[in-house]
C-alpha cells in the first residue's frame, strides 16, 4: 500500500507513465518507435479479464508524448468498460500513432506498426479509428492476424460507422423516452458536433425521423453536401455552438467537450453522442451534468456499436447478428438511466458500476482451481 500511495502522490511530470497506469490499473503500455518509417506509437492494454484487449488505432498530431499517453490510457480504459457493458468477451486496449495522417502516413509505417501489434501475440487486437482507414487495416493485416475492421472483400465488416451511428441513434431515443416519455425525435432540435463517418450516418438516421438538425465540423466544405441531403442547418462558428437553444447535444468528434466552460453555456436536456471521453473529468462534470438536470447518456455505452461490429469479425462476420446485438444498446441505456434514478447517482457512475460488476463476476469464474 505504501508503494502505491507514493506513486500516486508523485507529480505526473516526474513519473508520467507508471503514475498514470496506477491510477486506473492498466496492465501494460508498449512504446513503439521505428526511425526508418517515422513510426511513433503507443499501445495501451487496460484489462484482459474478459478476453483479449481490442480497440482501434488512432493517428493524431499530438502536441507532445504526454498528451498522446494520456489519450491512449483514457481510451483503452473506456474500451474495457465499453466491451463489458456490451456483453462482449473482450478486454480494453487502444493504440495511438503520433503524427499527421494526411501527410505522414504510408504503407511502410502501417506495416511496421502491424509488426509491433503482432509482437503482443494476440493480447491486443487492433481496428480502425480516427485517422486510420480500411486500406490502412489491409496494410496492418499483412504483418499480423490480430486485426479487425477489415474491408468486406477481405472477409471483414468494412466501415463500422453505420453500426456505431445506429447505436448512438437508438440511445438518443432511449434518452428521449426517459426525459419526455416518448422516444420520438421528430421536431427535436439536435446539434451534432463532428460530421465524420459516424456523425454523417447519425444525421441521416435523424433526418429520417424529421428531427431539426444543426451540424458543425471543422471541415466546412464537407458540411454543404450533407446539409443539402439531410436538410440540416450548418453552424459556421464553433464558439456559438454551445450557446444555442437545443434539445439534444450530440458530440461526435474528439472528447472533453463537456467541461466546466461548456456546461455553463449549454442549453440542452440531453447529451448523447458518439465521441469518446466526452466528460473532461467524469468525477466533476458527470456530477455537474446531473445537478443541471441534463440527462447524460454515457459515451462508452451508446457508441459500442463499432466494437460490437468488429467483434463479430472474429467469429466470421454476419451483419444481421451484429445489428441484432447493437439493438440491445437501447435496453442497456435505459437500464442505466433506471439505476441512476433509483440510486440517485450520476449516469456515468451507474454505467461504470455495471461494467465493473461484470468484470468482477467473470474474474471469479476464471480463478484457477
Amino acid at each position: 500500500m505504501t508503494e502505491v500511495k507514493k506513486i500516486e502522490d508523485t507529480l505526473l511530470i516526474q513519473n508520467p507513465v507508471i503514475a498514470q497506469m496506477v491510477l486506473n490499473n492498466h496492465e501494460q503500455v508498449v512504446f513503439c518507435n521505428d526511425n526508418d518509417t517515422g513510426l511513433k506509437a503507443i499501445i495501451a492494454i487496460h484489462n484482459t479479464v474478459l478476453g483479449p484487449s481490442m480497440g482501434g488505432t488512432r493517428m493524431w498530431p499530438y502536441k507532445n508524448e504526454l498528451e498522446a499517453l494520456t489519450d491512449v490510457l483514457r481510451l483503452s480504459r473506456g474500451m474495457t468498460y465499453k466491451s463489458s457493458v456490451a456483453g462482449l468477451n473482450l478486454g480494453g486496449g487502444k493504440a495511438v500513432i503520433i503524427g499527421d495522417a494526411k501527410t505522414q502516413k504510408n504503407e511502410a509505417m502501417m506495416r511496421r506498426f502491424g509488426k509491433f501489434v503482432n509482437s503482443l501475440s494476440g493480447k491486443y487486437i487492433t481496428a480502425e479509428d480516427v485517422g486510420i482507414s480500411t486500406k490502412d487495416m489491409e496494410y496492418i493485416k499483412m504483418e499480423t492476424d490480430f486485426v479487425s475492421g477489415l474491408p468486406e472483400n477481405m472477409g471483414g465488416s468494412g466501415d463500422p460507422s453505420p453500426v456505431t451511428a445506429y447505436g448512438v441513434y437508438i440511445s438518443m431515443k432511449a434518452a428521449a423516452k426517459e426525459k419526455w416519455g416518448s422516444d420520438s425525435l421528430s421536431g427535436k432540435k439536435i446539434v451534432v458536433q463532428g460530421i465524420g463517418h459516424v456523425g454523417e450516418n447519425l444525421v441521416k438516421y435523424l433526418a429520417k425521423e424529421n428531427a431539426s438538425i444543426f451540424i458543425y465540423d471543422i471541415n466546412q466544405e464537407r458540411l454543404k453536401s450533407i446539409a443539402n441531403e439531410t436538410k440540416s442547418t450548418v453552424i459556421t462558428n464553433a464558439e456559438t455552438l454551445y450557446d444555442l437553444e437545443m434539445d439534444i447535444y450530440a458530440p461526435c468528434a474528439l472528447g472533453a467537450t463537456v467541461n466546466t466552460d461548456t456546461l455553463n453555456r449549454l442549453k440542452c436536456s440531453i447529451i448523447c453522442g458518439a465521441a469518446n471521453n466526452q466528460l473532461e473529468d467524469e468525477n466533476i462534470h458527470g456530477k455537474l451534468v446531473m445537478e443541471k438536470g441534463i440527462l447524460y447518456a454515457p459515451d462508452f455505452v451508446v457508441n459500442a456499436g463499432g466494437i460490437i461490429n468488429v467483434y463479430y469479425e472474429l467469429e466470421g462476420y454476419n451483419r444481421e447478428r451484429s445489428m441484432a446485438h447493437a439493438e440491445k444498446i437501447y435496453e442497456t441505456t435505459s437500464s442505466i438511466f433506471k439505476m441512476s434514478k433509483e440510486l440517485k447517482i450520476p449516469t456515468y457512475m451507474a454505467a461504470n458500476r455495471l461494467a465493473e460488476k461484470r468484470i468482477a463476476d467473470i474474474a471469479k469464474v476464471k480463478v484457477s482451481f
